[in-house]
């Protein structure tokens, strides 16, 4: 629950700074002077790009807890053994280690939400934010597609 306030508060914030910008934008444009309404359009174009951004990111938080709570519900998390460091992520050789079964998991059933799911899981634990992100986008759009009849 902490991190679901963290994120709001970060977001409240980003939103407020996204406003400030867009009315100083504004602000440029209605000078009437051309160097400030170009550098007013310029400055327009954050608060659009950032509240895209904001928005997106977001959405795909909500969309990987739901698919972690459908996992969970449905007793197909995996267990989180791994030995972990001081700072309490996953220590990496123990993660690399587990990493081989669940990539064979996806090249088996590629069309598995559950498994690009516990994928991204998988490289988040390795330390890959990258490719785990990419990994449960596309659990998420496996996930939404939807079922045609076989």
């Amino acid at each position: 629950m902490t991190g679901r306030f963290a994120v709001a508060g970060m977001a409240l914030l980003l939103l407020l700074y996204l406003v400030l910008v867009a009315q100083r934008a504004v602000l440029f444009v209605l000078s009437g002077e051309p160097v400030a309404i170009a550098l007013g359009i310029a400055l327009g174009v954050l608060p659009v790009l950032g509240a895209w951004a904001l928005l997106r990111e977001l959405l795909f938080g909500l969309r990987s807890q739901q698919l972690a709570d459908r996992l969970a519900a449905e007793g197909a998390l995996p267990v989180d053994d791994l030995p972990k460091r001081a700072s309490g992520r996953p220590e990496r050789d123990a993660a690399d280690a587990e990493f081989p079964r669940y990539r064979t998991a996806v090249e088996q059933t590629p069309e598995d939400w559950r498994a690009w799911f516990r994928l991204g899981l998988a490289y988040d634990a390795s330390g890959d934010r990258r490719r785990a992100r990419q990994a449960i986008r596309q659990a998420i759009t496996l996930e939404r597609r939807p079922v045609l009849p076989g």
